[in-house]
């Protein structure tokens, strides 16, 4: 569902090492650039793959190349089916808006028509498990909660491909373990699941494989456990 054939997203910088985003502005101002991932390869069938690797290591940025958020600079990405993203629990999400404000938002940008989205409002309050907080202000949520609203929004549009940067992390135990029904229950419907974070027990339970990262590069695509571990001996784990 999803291949990488020598893939790469490059970052263009100005002096005060603020991202530049305009060709104009990056000729202008002489931008130095550094490659986010580069030369990465792998095909993702109907599966759950972890992203391993450190802070920096390039998950993120090949996480936003297969959500679409950016376009590959070299090589190519393609990416076949519904893709629902978790990338961040402030995405998409605006503070002095309510639940139920943001989660027709969210709805309308994860590719439902507004009356979709409306008439979803009220199977996302009750998946989120949020009651009267989905009448209020986002501004007034934990991370864990604007989490949960993301993932029930996602949920509406039967995602066949979910991305996951982290944001299961702030999930309490009731709600990961929503998630994990909803991962497998993805993947059994023939869809993939790619995951990136830290907690390896939550991954391991979502993943059966992993790719390792290393300065935006693969060095390891494999079993879950096998990758996890060399993964650790490299770090000193």
């Amino acid at each position: 569902m999803i291949v990488a054939t020598d893939a790469g997203v490059r970052f263009f910088f100005d002096r005060h090492r603020r991202v530049v985003t305009s060709t104009a502005a990056r000729v202008r101002r002489g931008c130095s650039t550094s490659w986010g991932i580069r030369n990465v390869n792998f095909a993702i069938g109907s599966e759950g793959v972890a992203l391993l690797g450190p802070s920096g290591s390039g998950k993120t940025s090949l996480l936003r190349l297969i959500a679409g958020v950016y376009v590959a600079d070299e090589g190519t990405l393609t990416a076949n089916g519904r893709i629902a993203t978790l990338l961040s629990t402030q995405a998409g999400l605006f503070s002095l808006l309510t639940g139920r404000e943001n989660a027709l938002h969210l709805g309308v940008l994860a590719g439902l028509s507004r009356r979709q989205a409306r008439a979803a409002l009220e199977e996302v309050k009750r998946v989120s498990d949020l009651g009267d907080y989905f009448e209020r202000p986002v501004g007034s949520y934990s991370l864990g909660m604007r989490a949960r609203l993301g993932l029930a929004v996602a949920n509406q549009i039967s995602p066949q491909i979910l991305v996951l940067d982290e944001v299961h992390e702030a999930l309490d135990h009731q709600f990961r373990n929503y998630l994990e029904e909803q991962v497998h229950e993805i993947i059994k419907a023939g869809g993939a699941v790619v995951a990136a974070g830290h907690d390896h027990p939550m991954l391991a339970r979502l993943c059966t494989r992993a790719i390792h990262l290393d300065h935006g590069r693969v060095v390891a695509d494999g079993r879950f456990e096998d990758v996890r571990r060399e993964y650790l001996a490299s770090v000193g784990g």
